[in-house]
């Protein structure tokens, strides 16, 4: 099969390779899925960099996420029959060498949900780690019905998906963005209220929207960063979930503000966390993708063996949604 592997950590055009592989076979337990397209996460740009964390492998096919079509159902599988359409997450992770970034994967069933024909493979290869973190960050705790939701950063991957979601799950919802043009897309998934962080004081906002009461839940694409005007707009009993950090990778937190509102701090990184609440967010996204029309950003879309301008893309940092990579071209 063709695929595109590094084995040592640094820039894209340098260490990425596009050539032959051998194609994997299903073990038990395992599908194997002919790969359509490829989703390009900033963890995906920053394990390649090395910016993440040391390889755990002398070669690494690169991208958790994806989607495409069963061919090959291991022994003990009974969830998937070959043809089915299917999205997936966790392909390239902590204790897994290959990754999305080529033609054929194989990989444990549980990790694999079945696509809606309605939805493209493009589409479905966003919904890996930003629907699955937004879930995750917006219902690990439970139902989220007649809460009030903040969404830092509601245009991107993560943020779009948790916009869209937390009004599903019946919040209201106020979301931060950048420009005008992220305003739109915010608004376009749903926001109830968008502030723009760079013009706007983003607590005084909330706090009026919200009648001084503050917000039940943060879902925060930069606790350090923001972590001081979060306090601002916490209501009691509320709580922050945090799946990135990088405006300050190592906050000083202020327990004593924290303790006084009672104000629950939950990180998440996706591989992480326990199967039984990977298993209900697959099926939570299963419904909302069956009740409605959704909007599934993609940022832009790029030949496998453009995979290294795919990265490039991502670490660019203006993307709008999710960066796909075409396997099957």
């Amino acid at each position: 099969m063709r695929a595109v592997w590094y084995e040592q950590t640094g820039a894209a055009p340098t260490v990425l390779t596009v050539g032959e592989m051998p194609t994997p076979e299903a073990s038990p337990g395992e599908v194997r899925v002919r790969l359509e397209a490829s989703g390009v996460n900033p963890a995906d740009v920053g394990r390649r960099s090395g910016n993440y964390r040391a390889m755990e492998f002398p070669l690494i096919t690169p991208n958790s996420d994806g989607a495409g079509i069963v061919d090959q159902v291991g022994e003990g599988v009974t969830r998937f029959a070959i043809g089915d359409r299917v999205w997936l997450f966790n392909g390239q992770r902590n204790g897994r060498a290959f990754g999305t970034a080529a033609e054929y994967i194989t990989l444990a069933d549980y990790l694999v949900t079945p696509l809606p024909e309605d939805v493209s493979f493009a589409a479905g290869a966003t919904l890996g780690i930003p629907g699955m973190t937004a879930w995750c960050a917006l219902f690990a705790d439970g139902p989220i019905a007649g809460q009030t939701v903040l969404v830092t950063g509601g245009a991107g991957a993560v943020g779009h998906y948790a916009v869209q979601l937390a009004k599903w799950g019946g919040a209201r919802v106020i979301t931060t963005v950048s420009s005008e043009v992220k305003d739109i897309e915010a608004r376009l998934a749903g926001a109830d209220f968008v502030v723009n962080y760079r013009t706007d004081d983003v607590a005084a906002k909330v706090m009026a929207f919200t009648e001084n009461r503050g917000v039940d839940r943060v879902v925060d694409v930069d606790f350090g960063g923001n972590l001081a005007t979060t306090l601002k707009l916490m209501a009691f009993n509320s709580t922050i979930a945090v799946y990135a950090t990088n405006g300050n990778r190592t906050p000083t937190v202020p327990m004593r503000e924290l303790m006084e509102k009672c104000i629950t701090v939950r990180s998440l990184v996706l591989f992480a966390l326990p199967p039984p609440l990977l298993a209900a967010a697959q099926e939570d996204i299963t419904k909302w993708l069956a009740s409605g029309t959704r909007v599934h950003n993609i940022a832009g879309q790029f030949a496998l063996a453009e995979t290294a301008l795919a990265h490039l893309a991502v670490e660019k940092g203006d993307k709008i949604g999710t960066v796909i990579v075409d396997c099957a071209r």
